[in-house]
């Protein structure tokens, strides 16, 4: 129930509002005095506050002062009389949220009080929703005991509260942006915006636009300004995932935002200030990209201040049962299934494959377990057909040897025989690996097959 405390010196207008209030279903305390009224909020703290301007030797506004630094101030609404408006204005530019005048009249009075309702829900519900989402990110809730694991979260807690740029490394599904979000949801920045781009989704044409926004009219279709992601983080963190595809005339641009904390819209003149943190993450050595030329030297450095190097799961598999539970308690709550548990046999199978999908894969395994599962335990026979790919696939003929395989040629090669099989239209070869177009174009890329698909051809 909403709580709202009237102040006012004139015991008859306390009276009427404390009705009216009261009738329409509100917890109402009311105050002769400023002191009165900060004993009774000693003991109750209002969501909203009604207070006259003028309290004998008072004024109302010295409220604003004591409560505006709340973390869920109350919404002040002054009384004031019709001749002394100017002084309700100057309240609401202290922070007030409305003002009435006498005499007030009950219907404006109570749509008054509920917009002050929906304000101070409004708040209350973006904190809770704030604090859920810092819960969510809390660098000891990230799933992991394995040494490697517990040397990346002593890294991650020393560099949360600097402003430090970071370098995220590691492959496709290991938990990149994870990690992102852990440091910037702990920082000092947690309140601001954390704004994630993936540099390879983008079409070159478009990412400049995308990354710095661009001025009405600068060129064919930009009928309105458009503010960018780097300008949209203004205060937080822009996370880069895939950094290694941003194409090359854009590195410089990025150095410079690094170098100078500034940018230019595209087609602008005026330079703008930012301040914000930059996270990046790759699944490609970067060093041997820039001997390639394909990366800046100088855009490398400025952006390695801090390195985390997440390892693949099939190095930290002494993390796999925690993490199986994890996703076990996680899909049983959505799903409204009672799964609590699963047996020695499917979680030996789990720890024992080679996860080339890393964490990403496992929780998509324990997602379709727990759909399909008939019982409150997984079996093997709830993930084997999951984890028979890709050797279950007849149609590329790939013999595994004794000795085992290089999973990454053979990922490769899958590839190229899935292009073959399907006359190189790609969709169809996405369809052929299980895949959606933008992941399977995404491995082309990772391996180079995409600049090569002319000369398979041959």
């Amino acid at each position: 129930m909403t709580t709202i405390l009237i102040i006012d010196d004139e015991p008859l207008q306390r009276e009427i509002l404390s009705t009216i209030l009261s009738e329409e279903g509100y917890n109402v305390y009311s105050a002769a005095s400023l002191e009165e009224a900060r004993k009774i909020m000693n003991e109750v703290y209002p969501d909203i506050i009604l207070t006259d301007l003028k309290l004998g030797n008072e004024n109302g506004i010295d409220i604003l002062h004591e409560i505006l630094d709340k973390p869920v101030s109350p919404s002040v609404i002054v009384i004031t009389a019709f001749g002394t408006i100017s002084s309700a204005v100057e309240a609401i530019k202290k922070g007030a949220f409305d003002y009435l005048t006498k005499p007030i009249d009950k219907e404006v009075l109570v749509l008054t009080i509920k917009k002050a309702e929906e304000r101070v829900n409004l708040i209350k519900e973006n904190i809770r929703l704030r604090e859920e989402l810092f819960g969510q990110f809390k660098i000891e809730g990230i799933m992991g005991k394995s040494k490697k694991m517990l040397q990346i979260l002593d890294i991650v807690k020393k560099v949360t509260p600097t402003s430090a740029t970071v370098l995220i490394c590691g492959e496709s599904g290991t938990g990149k942006e994870l990690i992102a979000k852990a440091i910037h949801y702990n920082s000092p920045r947690r309140d601001k915006p954390f704004i994630a781009i993936n540099c390879a989704a983008i079409p070159e044409t478009l990412i400049e636009s995308e990354l710095f926004g661009y001025e009405q009219g600068a060129f064919t279709g930009a009928s309105v300004r458009k503010i960018g992601l780097i300008e949209s983080a203004q205060g937080g963190t822009l996370f880069l995932d895939e950094i290694a595809e941003l194409p090359v005339n854009l590195q410089s641009k990025l150095l410079r935002v690094l170098q100078d904390k500034e940018i230019r819209r595209i087609g602008g003149k005026d330079t703008i200030k930012i301040d914000l943190r930059i996270i990046a993450a790759t699944n490609k050595k970067i060093s041997d990209e820039v001997e390639k030329g394909r990366f800046r030297e100088d855009l490398y450095y400025r952006l390695k201040v801090v390195t985390v190097e997440i390892p693949p799961l099939r190095e930290r598999k002494e993390d796999i049962p925690e993490l199986v539970r994890f996703f076990i308690e996680k899909y049983s709550r959505e799903f409204g299934k009672r799964i609590f548990e699963i047996d020695d046999k499917a979680l030996q199978a789990l720890i024992n494959y080679h996860w080339p999908g890393n964490i990403r894969q496992l929780e998509t395994v324990i997602e379709r377990a727990i759909i399909i599962s008939d019982g409150n335990k997984i079996t093997f026979n709830d993930i084997q057909d999951e984890l028979k790919i890709p050797y279950s696939r007849n149609i590329f003929d790939i013999e595994i040897p004794d000795e085992g395989i290089n999973y990454e040629e053979f990922e490769k090669e899958l590839l190229k025989k899935s292009l073959i099989k399907s006359n190189f239209v790609i969709a169809k070869a996405a369809k052929l690996m299980g895949m959606t177009y933008d992941t399977f174009w995404y491995r082309l890329k990772k391996f180079g097959l995409h600049e090569n698909l002319r000369e398979m051809t041959k």
